[in-house]
């Protein structure tokens, strides 16, 4: 049997808490809270794009556009940044952050002729790397950051989800 996989825009409570929940099922690191009530008011205001993935009408994952980067470099040149793709480990290897990927990627194209996004640098995010490579992004460049602040040579910091490389892609305009 194929798998149907559906991607949806966030735009309803009923969604949000939903993904509050399947998160706090799967994932020991995720804490119950506001976080995606939070996101929907962001959707709701412009300032970012949610869109969720189902496969065969079961969430399988989301992934954001963030319209405002929190990383000065692509703040201060209006990239707008994927963030926080999560597909739940059931559903991975059925392209579903790719489906996830090319719709935000024509949302940015629509606004920007560039997009980026932040990768971790330890072995948990080795997946990810690859696929990002291979999707056609490349280094920005700018060397690691920790909590959005570029990392200067000889300074210690800690190996944990902050610390990032951040990539750009360029896309081909709709504008």
């Amino acid at each position: 049997m194929n798998d149907i996989i559906n991607i949806k825009r966030l735009n309803k409570i009923e969604e949000a808490e939903l993904l509050d929940e399947e998160f706090a099922k799967r994932f020991r690191w995720y804490q119950r809270g506001d976080y995606y009530l939070k996101c929907l008011e962001e959707n709701q205001k412009g300032k970012r794009v949610t869109l969720t993935a189902y496969c065969n009408d079961a969430l399988a994952g989301c992934c954001h556009l963030l319209f405002e980067s929190q990383y000065p470099s692509f703040r201060d040149n209006s990239i707008p940044e994927i963030n926080d793709l999560n597909v739940f480990p059931e559903y991975r290897r059925k392209r579903i952050a790719s489906r996830l990927f090319h719709e935000l990627e024509l949302i940015a194209s629509k606004i920007s002729r560039y997009i980026g996004l932040g990768v971790g640098l330890y072995k948990d995010y080795g997946n990810a790397q690859r696929m990002y490579t291979s999707r056609g992004y490349i280094l920005d460049g700018n060397g690691m950051s920790y909590k959005n602040v570029q990392v200067i040579p000889g300074q210690t910091v800690m190996v944990d989800d902050d610390l990032l490389i951040y990539l750009v892609k360029e896309l081909k305009s709709n504008l």
